[in-house]
């Protein structure tokens, strides 16, 4: 009989035993939640990886974007010297008001006529290089339109041609227009010409580039046009330019001008 009571008691035990071990073995809700939270953070980094182009689940439109957007810059520095040797007695002569050392030479992005992201390249004043950099900026973030720019030695240093060619520019060694005698702001690289020719000088009769008559009308409102308040106006007045198109006498509405101790 004792020997009955004892197997029965051993049987409850292995059974009680069984219980605890099949209790013990089953995931806790704080033990599910983890392994999901990990789950969840390994799902983050892919996610995160895939916003750096890590990922193949890119689309190839966002891929040509970042393409597009890290292959152009916004950049300025000393000219460099291959473009030094290509200004002199070009753009720039041996009696001009500043040397080449007090010049800067600045890249910047542009939305061209055609929609698209060009890069452009422009010679002004060192003290106004920053400034300009960031001028420039503004307008591509605006997305103002510029339909060309080249350095002017792309033009032998000729204005007229460039302004035909409606080429964005800055630093020429010139007379002022009408004024043999006078260097104009552009020989200080002090003063900025933006689409000549939707946006063109007149005095009197003469009207240049020529092309540009028909844009006199300023109630056009064309593409690359400045008008009183937009991106491109803003940009400079709000930094202390002053532009062409308020002057009273004559009207350049191409042209933004700052001035700087010695010019």
């Amino acid at each position: 009989m004792k020997k009955v009571s004892f197997l029965i008691l051993a049987l409850v035990a292995i059974f009680i035993l069984g219980i605890y071990v099949l209790e013990k073995s089953k995931p806790t809700y704080q033990e599910v939640e983890g392994e999901q939270m990990e789950i969840n953070q390994n799902k983050i980094k892919i996610d995160q990886g895939m916003s750096e182009g890590e990922s193949e689940m890119l689309t190839a439109d966002r891929e040509s974007t970042v393409e597009e957007e890290t292959n152009y810059i916004f950049a300025y520095q000393s000219i460099p010297e291959p473009i030094k040797e290509t200004m002199k007695g070009v753009s720039w002569q041996e009696k001009n008001p500043v040397s080449l050392e007090d010049l800067s030479y600045v890249q910047v992005a542009y939305w061209g006529f055609d929609g698209e992201i060009h890069q452009g390249e422009i010679i002004v004043h060192q003290q106004l290089a920053l400034e300009v950099q960031e001028i420039f900026r503004e307008l591509y973030e605006a997305k103002f339109p510029i339909e060309k720019m080249v350095l002017i030695d792309e033009y032998n240093g000729d204005d007229e041609s460039s302004m035909a060619d409606n080429n964005t520019s800055a630093f020429c060694s010139r007379p002022i227009t009408g004024k043999q005698n006078v260097y104009s702001k552009h020989s200080y690289g002090v003063a900025i010409d933006i689409n000549p020719v939707q946006n063109p000088y007149q005095k009197g009769e003469l009207i240049l580039p020529p092309i540009g008559e028909v844009y006199l009308d300023r109630s056009k409102n064309a593409k690359g046009m400045i008008q009183v308040g937009d991106p491109c106006y803003t940009a400079f007045i709000s930094r202390g330019w002053s532009w062409g198109g308020d002057w009273i006498d004559r009207k350049d509405y191409h042209h933004f001008e700052k001035n700087i101790p010695n010019s």
